[in-house]
């Protein structure tokens, strides 16, 4: 399993959500040939996660866009955002079926786009199954994701 060491260093782990305190932990990067704000736009509308995002059938956001909850692979999770830098870094911390989990995201611009970052540190007993079980499936979740994040990126509307 992956660790602290593996973790990148600008990411901002909330207290108790280390990945060495945690029962699965992964990261998956990419580049989008877009600019860091189309890419943290679709990120941060949530409302249209179940468009894209693989597992995602449903999502609401809350007040002042700081909580949502969405219904993941027939499992509610309530969420909140821990960390919003536009365009640059999101994260948010989420509670439901057996876990604790904290996502966060870099988007740093590069020549011709965006290197986008993503690790997840999870903690519970559902975490732990799933790490034993499968422990590539959160991987292929995430590289999924981004692939999904890029595509759209890649093909949203120019602005200006």
């Amino acid at each position: 399993m992956l660790g602290a060491s593996d973790s990148h260093p600008d990411i901002h782990w909330p207290s108790g959500f280390s990945p060495d305190h945690a029962h699965s932990f992964c990261q998956a990067q990419a580049v989008v040939h877009a600019p860091p704000a189309t890419a943290f736009g679709l990120l941060t509308d949530v409302t249209r996660w179940p468009d894209w995002v693989p597992g995602v059938t449903e999502a609401h956001a809350g007040a002042l866009g700081e909580t949502f909850h969405v219904q993941f692979h027939e499992h509610r999770f309530e969420v909140f955002v821990g960390e919003r830098v536009p365009p640059r870094r999101l994260g948010w911390s989420g509670v439901g079926a057996g876990v604790q989990l904290y996502q966060a995201w870099l988007l740093t611009e590069v020549e011709g786009g965006t290197h986008v970052v993503t690790e997840n540190v999870v903690r519970g007993p559902a975490a732990r199954f799933r790490s034993m079980v499968s422990p590539l499936w959160t991987r292929r979740l995430h590289t999924l994701w981004l692939a999904q994040l890029r595509r759209l990126s890649e093909n949203a509307p120019e602005e200006g």
